[in-house]
């Protein structure tokens, strides 16, 4: 069976991210339920688990002045170059939400492998729903949010190791909540329509960031996008290989409504002038799901219903997007439905798919984690010998592979997801072009382009000319 139930979490999963020991970090804090927002004789709000073996650890959240675990449900985050998570904002209050300051870092290597936190210097904004985005010089920006006062943070913050945040003195449009940022090879930055909630009427558009704080970002507002109202969790995705710089925007919903769409766009911003135009819709509309770039270059869409919260119309198969064909192909429907909000789905460095929560009310949440085995995990797959385990920009890498090197067809690195409602800004692959090939010995070129391949962890693919992938090996990606 594609589909296969493996451990119950008990947490409400509600942000997700893999780690480059192969582990996923599971955290909710208080779980959209306020009644733990005391945390009191509560367990904490975060797991790491081990799909290996099913198993659970507790790594514990850094504490207030009261010693209470500070509340990091509904805070955004990516990875830092060392491969540490980095996660910015969360709760301060309920009804109404308000955001707060504190910024964290996860070592999925720390406490032997069990993971540790640690607090690092707080924004200057509380943050609640912020979007959070790694830069090609390995800073990270935060944007949108609601404050310590409920309002809209509209002064982006950039953190460094070395000095802590900055705040933008300048504010930008009313960008929404979680709205879904893609870094592009250029470096300028792409909001691409879809977001938490209603768009705040702003329209897709270009950011470029200034070299100077107290200098505005830039914002190019365009065009083409269908159904621009139903952004409303919606899936965004740079589509592979990321050197074709194809952003494609997928389902989502019109706020308020319920209604969902079909809808699907794809803007190429190798174009002279990049227009979204439309692509094969989805078989189903949705919201509430994820999209995943699975190492065979398709699109893996799962999770989501037809009708917002609504468990009764999310009896949905899942979808997989072949960009070769422009085609979308409906495989095995879950044996768990009822994953809308608040769900996850992450790519295994294995290939499969590891899919988990669903939150439609308060005090309610799928507790059963799923795994999805993509076709090709049945079939004969090339394996990577030997492969270094760091590489410069830059630079070429030999990779030993078991089979004949004339069998490999491509060679690339995913970046590993950190999903939350239906927000990744990490995920990405990029080809590493084959500059030659002897027995079963390959080389490889490595991007100069840190916009490209920000630093940090990757995991590493080969993939035969039947475009059945390997497992990955991890591979860090640092300048010299």
């Amino acid at each position: 069976m594609p589909w296969q139930l493996s451990s119950q979490i008990p947490i409400n999963p509600i942000h997700a991210a893999v780690g480059r020991t192969g582990k996923v970090l599971f955290f909710g804090g208080s779980g959209n339920d306020p009644s733990q927002t005391a945390y009191d004789n509560s367990p904490e709000g975060v797991r790491l688990w081990d799909p290996n073996t099913g198993t659970f650890t507790t790594p514990k959240i850094p504490r207030d002045v009261n010693g209470n675990p500070i509340d990091i449900f509904c805070g955004g985050h990516s990875f830092r170059p060392d491969g540490r998570l980095l996660v910015a904002g969360g709760t301060l209050q309920y009804d109404p939400f308000r955001g707060i300051t504190d910024t964290f870092l996860f070592d999925f290597t720390g406490n032997n492998g069990n993971g540790s936190w640690s607090k690092v210097s707080s924004m200057n904004k509380g943050r609640w729903y912020p979007t959070v985005l790694t830069l090609g010089n390995g800073q990270v920006l935060v944007l949108t949010g609601l404050d310590v006062n409920g309002s809209l943070a509209r002064n982006p913050e950039i953190y460094s190791a070395f000095s802590g945040w900055g705040i933008f003195t300048q504010r930008t449009t009313s960008l929404a909540l979680y709205a879904h940022l893609i870094l592009l090879s250029s470096g300028k930055i792409f909001y691409t329509g879809a977001q938490m909630g209603p768009n705040n009427g702003v329209s897709p558009c270009i950011l470029t960031l200034p070299a100077n704080f107290n200098e505005a970002i830039a914002e190019q507002a365009v065009s083409g996008l269908e159904a621009s109202e139903y952004g409303n969790q919606a899936a965004s995705i740079l589509l592979p290989p990321a050197q074709d710089q194809k952003v494609m925007i997928i389902g989502g919903g019109q706020s308020g409504t319920g209604l969902t769409t079909n809808r699907v766009n794809i803007i190429d911003f190798n174009a002279s002038t990049p227009t979204y135009k439309a692509a094969a819709s989805l078989k189903n509309p949705r919201m509430h799901h994820t999209a995943v770039i699975l190492p065979d270059r398709t699109v893996f869409v799962c999770n989501g219903s037809k009708g917002e919260e609504n468990i009764e119309k999310s009896t949905l198969p899942a979808e997989i997007y072949n960009p070769a064909t422009n085609t979308w192909t409906a495989v095995e429907t879950p044996i768990v439905n009822g994953r809308v909000y608040h769900s996850v789905a992450v790519l295994l460095p294995d290939g499969r798919v590891v899919v988990a929560g669903g939150n439609p009310q308060r005090g309610t949440y799928e507790n059963r984690i799923e795994i999805y085995s993509p076709a090709y995990i049945s079939q004969t797959r090339p394996k990577i010998s030997s492969a270094p385990t760091l590489a410069n920009y830059n630079t070429k890498i030999t990779i030993q592979t078991n089979v004949p090197a004339t069998n490999i067809k491509w060679v690339h690195i995913i970046r590993p997801m950190a999903p939350t409602h239906g927000l990744d800004t990490e995920q990405r692959l990029v080809d590493l072009p084959i500059t030659y090939r002897s027995g079963n010995s390959l080389t490889v070129q490595i991007t100069n382009n840190r916009n490209l391949v920000m630093p940090g962890y990757y995991m590493l693919f080969v993939v035969n000319n039947n475009n059945v992938p390997s497992v990955a090996n991890w591979i860090q990606i640092m300048p010299s």
